[in-house]
């Protein structure tokens, strides 16, 4: 399984991605006790950390905003996925219950203030690349409402996750395509922790690893992309 960052690295310097391949899971619908209570402690740490500041001064947020604006996105109703748990937490509310996969890494990027993401390996075309749009991109989008179409392609110059046959996340980091969402019936999986120039990426990886194994069983190979190694092989 191939992943790289080759287009991006001359507009983004710093953007990093810690890419894990997960295999042999065993992923649960229902969040188990153990999971919630660490999730509650998670959320509290949060509210503490982070009491009083401005969404904007929290560096994870200012990372991501700032990535954001290098390909012209201002509008406010477009934040990054840790942004929108932070202020989702900080707001009063749970973290969403999803799966015990999706919840797990919900909470390390709650904890590390990282950007994650992931997709079903059985679901996808590699190799996989973190591009700019391009005519022709499609993308159903796992957030549309019931009743709204769910077709919802990339504007130019967009930064997606893509794989050779379609979007996989729209805006870098923003909402994930519904065709390889993370199920119960998922054996495998590609996970992906992003950076923008701020935190330790290799201990939120190794922390979400370890917590993925430990819950959801299967085996973990990691490897780092950046500028100086845009490509890297898992598998």
């Amino acid at each position: 399984m191939q992943l790289t960052i080759t287009e991006l690295t001359e507009r983004f310097p710093d953007f990093r991605v810690a890419v894990l391949m997960a295999e042999g899971l065993v992923i649960t619908a229902e969040r188990p006790g153990h999971l919630d209570t660490a999730i509650l402690t998670s959320e509290a740490a949060c509210r503490s950390r982070h009491v009083g500041m401005e969404l904007s001064a929290i560096p994870g947020v200012a990372a991501w905003r700032s990535a954001y604006k290098g390909f012209g996105i201002k509008k406010t109703s477009y934040r990054s996925s840790v942004e929108r748990l932070i202020k989702r937490v900080l707001a009063g509310d749970r973290l969403p219950a999803i799966n015990n996969f999706v919840d797990i890494y919900n909470t390390i990027s709650l904890q590390h203030g990282f950007c994650i993401g992931a997709d079903d390996l059985d679901k996808i075309a590699p190799p996989v690349a973190f591009r700019f749009s391009r005519p022709g991109d499609s993308f159903l989008d796992m957030g549309a409402e019931a009743g709204e179409d769910p077709n919802d392609p990339p504007k130019d110059g967009e930064v997606v996750l893509a794989d050779t046959r379609h979007v996989l996340c729209r805006r870098w980091n923003w909402r994930q395509d519904m065709r390889s969402a993370i199920t119960p019936q998922t054996k495998r999986a590609l996970v992906t922790v992003q950076a923008n120039g701020w935190g330790d990426l290799e201990e939120a990886a190794n922390h979400l690893a370890g917590w993925l194994t430990a819950d959801c069983g299967g085996r973990i190979s990691i490897a780092y992309a950046d500028r100086t190694n845009p490509t890297v092989t898992l598998g």
